[in-house]
């Protein structure tokens, strides 16, 4: 009987709240303040710290011929134990160095194996074709260098209590073992894209400081947090993650557990996280009838992207952030999102 919850006691509980670390700079010098004290807080709640940095030891697995591209099969370490596949698509066209990629998948996925084109695996055939999932596919066909990684607990880094299915996940059981240990999802996810990007500036084929993020749903979980601790990202595209903690996290609490972070609702708001991305280029992609946005639909939408504007007009930066709404459901939009990077990392 609904006199005996609690979910609406957490509800109102929410709240409450005083969120500390929310953005309020009014200038320039009050923005980097806030960024730097906000950055050191986040990295303390998702465990940023108790991960090891190593020698990323790369590996070539398969290459596999295209028409445009070759689809690389690659794996480097992001701690000392712990292994990280992905697939590196390299265009055909003859220059010496790329702009960079890094598509990020979300759930639904398989993991790298939809952002990179594998239509020959029936599961992921379908989840393409309903997601536009093959973005890093897409990127590459226009001339990008294109890494498609697995985050923890995906694709070939499913854990063991996932295996009967290649679109589930283990989000939920790494969570469960890695929040007692004082780590979280969140953390792996930031931590294995930063080590990427470390290995990506000692290839001699990429332009190490053209480096853009972009990300569906969980990938979009992952370029948040991945360029909101890191300048080296240059450009970012989110697409199907903005919006307000609330609705559609903390009420909507069904949700895959690698969106939850200790103490975070405490401390700020997802649209706080993104200001820190400021003034690099930022597109957020929503569609009208995701129904991740909450009850309130757009409303807690823009409720976000209102904090986001805020950070770009103080630093004099507006045209660096693009908020795109579309007409659809949760996907990959992805039309003015490759006019956007294009833009940011070439010029053109």
């Amino acid at each position: 009987m609904e006199k005996y919850t609690t979910a609406l006691h957490l509800e109102k509980f929410f709240e409450m709240q005083e969120r500390p670390f929310s953005f309020r700079a009014k200038n320039h010098e009050e923005f980097i303040q806030w960024k730097n004290k906000t950055r050191r807080k986040l990295k303390q709640l998702i465990g940023y710290h108790l991960f090891q940095k190593c020698k990323p030891e790369p590996r070539i697995n398969e290459t596999v011929e295209f028409l445009e591209f070759y689809r690389i099969h690659m794996e480097i370490k992001t701690e000392p134990d712990v292994v990280m596949p992905f697939y590196l698509l390299k265009p055909k066209q003859e220059r010496e160095r790329f702009p960079v990629v890094i598509a990020l998948h979300g759930h639904g996925s398989g993991g790298k194996y939809s952002v990179a084109g594998r239509n020959d695996i029936p599961e992921i055939a379908d989840a393409i074709k309903h997601y536009n999932y093959d973005y890093g596919v897409q990127f590459a066909k226009q001339g990008f260098l294109v890494f498609c990684p697995d985050a923890r607990g995906f694709g070939e880094r499913q854990e063991k209590w996932a295996k009967e299915n290649i679109l589930s996940s283990s989000c939920l059981w790494l969570n469960n073992m890695a929040i007692p240990l004082g780590m979280t999802v969140t953390g792996m996810w930031a931590w294995d894209v930063h080590r990427l990007i470390d290995y990506i500036r000692t290839r001699n084929d990429a332009e190490k400081n053209n480096i853009a993020c972009v990300g569906l749903s969980g990938g979009g979980l992952q370029t948040l947090w991945s360029s909101a601790l890191d300048d080296r990202i240059k450009c970012n595209v989110i697409s199907g993650y903005m919006y307000g903690y609330k609705e559609s996290l903390l009420e909507m609490c069904t949700n895959c557990s690698c969106n939850y972070v200790p103490h975070l609702y405490r401390y700020l708001d997802m649209g706080d996280i993104a200001a820190l991305i400021a003034p690099r280029a930022l597109l957020v992609e929503t569609g009208t009838n995701d129904p991740l946005n909450g009850k309130s639909g757009l409303k807690n939408v823009y409720s976000q992207t209102e904090t986001i504007k805020k950070a770009y007009g103080i630093l004099g930066k507006e045209k660096f952030f693009k908020h795109v709404v579309f007409d659809g459901e949760h996907r990959w939009h992805g039309i003015e999102a490759m006019i956007w990077v294009k833009k940011h990392l070439t010029g053109r």
